[in-house]
């Protein structure tokens, strides 16, 4: 569940007609675009990923007991298309979705898991996974768009879009009667040639498969029939590849093949054709997440160390997915988001966005407080020029809470 993951692939279906690529830093305003709603986490622009990060957020807040702010539950909401398909942006909601409304999987499958964990919204929840269902492929998995070839990242999105409203993954089956776990079997590279227990993304024109990273933590992360928010594995997972065609043999073929991975380097490397490898964050919060979930939480010691101690500034110039990410790795593992390293992963979520309800409350009961006080020092007939003074500086508060938000396009 990469940051970059939906973004990239909408910007790349719209650019490559449906090619995958990974994507740039989300966090740069664009000089073209109009500010993002109040109610959006993030600054930057919304076009490719406003609901993936904004899903992201709501469920990494709800994740570490904090309450979101209800306009920002009710924008997501609001999103979502009379057939129950999101589109990963609509600027206006009111509008009608037509068939120029690029809706697709993956947001889809991210706003019913957030949806689902906040409560209260099972209209919404139950319209968009009658809509999952409806444009699932015959292997049994998901492309990103309906009717794309079935690839692991969304496929993976969408089997944690079942369980959170408690649908068996198994029990899902396409008309031909495969399940998304038979998809996910066949993109599961055999344990005796190279990169064995690895996931691919897709296979290639020619049916090859080629081990990819980012697709490994989320195939063997929905092998296991988990979403986003997983704690660690029930029983002790080994990093073994052991041939076999089952969902939970292949789940920890992956688990095995990210260990591996991680022990030449704390963390997971991407690179841009011709440029030099670099590491790549996301993807190593999530391998994490999948490593902890398969019962290997040793394996998963060293990366997470490595995020703790380095991903701080990522998550910052990358913006409120990047951060939810770091949190569902700290859930995965028992670790306090709250002091991830030297960083508060909740305040530093909660900055991008609206505040919480529980902060709103805290600010609404201060303004009545200073609403009382005012009143009092009126009765007592405090001169009038303590309450210009105290209307200046709601001004200049004002003023900076008003300041406005901007986005960049992302892939």
């Amino acid at each position: 569940m990469n940051v970059r993951r939906t973004a990239a692939v909408l910007a790349a279906t719209a650019v490559l007609g449906g090619a995958f690529a990974p994507a740039a830093s989300a966090a740069s305003p664009s000089p073209s675009a109009p500010p993002p709603p109040a109610a959006l986490y993030g600054t930057a622009d919304p076009t490719y990923d406003g609901v993936w990060r904004q899903s992201l957020a709501l469920l990494a807040q709800h994740t570490v007991g904090v309450r979101p702010a209800a306009k920002a539950v009710d924008w997501l909401a609001g999103q979502q298309c009379a057939n129950g398909a999101f589109a990963a942006y609509r600027a206006d909601p009111k509008a009608d979705c037509d068939a120029k409304t690029q809706v697709d999987t993956n947001s889809t499958a991210a706003a019913v898991q957030a949806l689902a964990a906040l409560g209260g919204h099972d209209a919404e929840t139950g319209k968009a996974v009658a809509w999952l269902k409806s444009v699932q492929n015959e292997d049994g998995g998901w492309g990103f768009t309906a009717g794309g070839a079935s690839d692991a990242n969304s496929t993976s999105t969408v089997v944690g879009a079942l369980a959170a409203v408690g649908a068996k993954p198994q029990e899902t089956k396409s008309a031909k009667g495969h399940s998304p776990y038979d998809a996910l079997v066949k993109l599961s590279l055999p344990c005796d040639g190279k990169d064995g227990g690895a996931f691919a993304y897709q296979p290639d024109k020619k049916g090859a498969l080629a081990a990819n990273a980012d697709a490994t933590a989320a195939g063997a992360l929905a092998a296991l029939g988990k979403g986003f928010v997983t704690g660690p594995g029930k029983t002790a997972g080994t990093a073994t590849c052991t041939d076999a065609d089952t969902a939970t043999a292949v789940a920890h073929n992956g688990a095995a093949y990210l260990a591996g991975a991680l022990k030449k380097t704390p963390y997971l490397k991407s690179a841009m054709p011709g440029a030099t490898a670099q590491p790549d964050y996301g993807n190593t919060a999530d391998a994490v997440v999948a490593l902890a979930a398969a019962g290997l939480s040793s394996a998963a010691e060293s990366p997470l160390a490595w995020l703790e101690k380095n991903a701080a500034d990522w998550a910052e110039k990358s913006g409120p997915a990047a951060y939810a990410q770091l949190v569902f790795a700290a859930h995965a593992t028992g670790t306090d988001p709250r002091a991830f390293g030297t960083v508060n992963l909740v305040d530093k979520l909660g900055a991008t966005g609206p505040a919480p309800q529980s902060a709103e409350k805290t600010a609404a009961d201060g303004k009545q407080t200073q609403a009382d006080d005012n009143k009092s020092q009126n009765d007592s007939g405090t001169t009038v020029w303590w309450f210009v003074g105290v209307f200046l500086v709601a001004g200049i508060g004002i003023g900076f809470l008003l300041s406005g938000r901007n986005r960049k396009r992302q892939p």
